[in-house]
């Protein structure tokens, strides 16, 4: 029997792609897509896929929220993450929910089939770079003491902004006023002690929550 799989992200081209790659795949079928966290429920509730690769950041309803509420309507789907968060913080969270495994959305194409079969098999999968901070449950003493206050929403903001997202544009893909969004930005500032919109980028740089273009 083919792994029975569901794609979970806001992007069309790369629910589009994620398609493309994983039917390329024998043993692998994907039954449905979800747009957003509202519908990842439903798709969850009316298909049973076997996995769920699912998205931190979506509308309605985000990622984290909605790991709890896929096992709560379909307790024998897994969740894979598929995300853009390249932290520890973020993995060890999603773990403590109950998913599955973790892949950024740099990794390579093999990396994700890779972690699709291992996910299946009941085994759990880590990004590579990330499992030495997941299995000991700390980061770097600096990313422990700098981001243990904030808040989901607050580290939401911190991701978006930090990788060239204007106020309005993470306004729109957060679902909240440019107004909210600018609150949490000088809320992550102060609680980092950082000055600048410069100093924001250098420190998530520097943190690993963004990638160097």
């Amino acid at each position: 029997m083919p792994i029975r799989i569901a794609i979970a992200d806001d992007h069309a081209l790369l629910r589009r792609g994620l398609r493309v790659l994983l039917e390329l795949e024998p043993d692998i079928e994907v039954v449905g897509e979800a747009t957003n966290g509202t519908e990842v429920i439903d798709l969850a509730e009316n298909q049973r896929p076997d996995i769920m690769l699912l998205d931190l950041t979506m509308p309605a309803l985000r990622g984290v929220d909605a790991i709890p509420e896929v096992r709560r309507v379909s307790p024998e789907t897994k969740i894979l993450v598929l995300t853009m968060h390249h932290d520890a913080t973020y993995l060890r969270q999603v773990l403590r929910l109950g998913a599955k495994g973790y892949v950024v959305k740099t990794a390579a194409d093999a990396e994700l089939v890779n972690a699709v079969r291992s996910v299946s098999r009941g085994e759990q999968y880590i990004e590579p770079s990330l499992s030495g901070e997941a299995l000991s449950g700390l980061g770097r003493p600096h990313d422990e003491r700098a981001d243990s206050g904030l808040s989901d929403r607050e580290r939401d903001v911190l991701y978006h902004i930090a990788d060239g997202y204007t106020n309005k544009e993470t306004g729109a893909r957060l679902e909240m006023p440019v107004e909210t969004v600018e609150t949490f930005r000088r809320s992550v500032m102060a609680k980092l002690g950082l000055q600048s919109r410069a100093d924001l980028v250098d420190y998530a740089l520097e943190q690993g929550i963004v990638e160097r273009s």
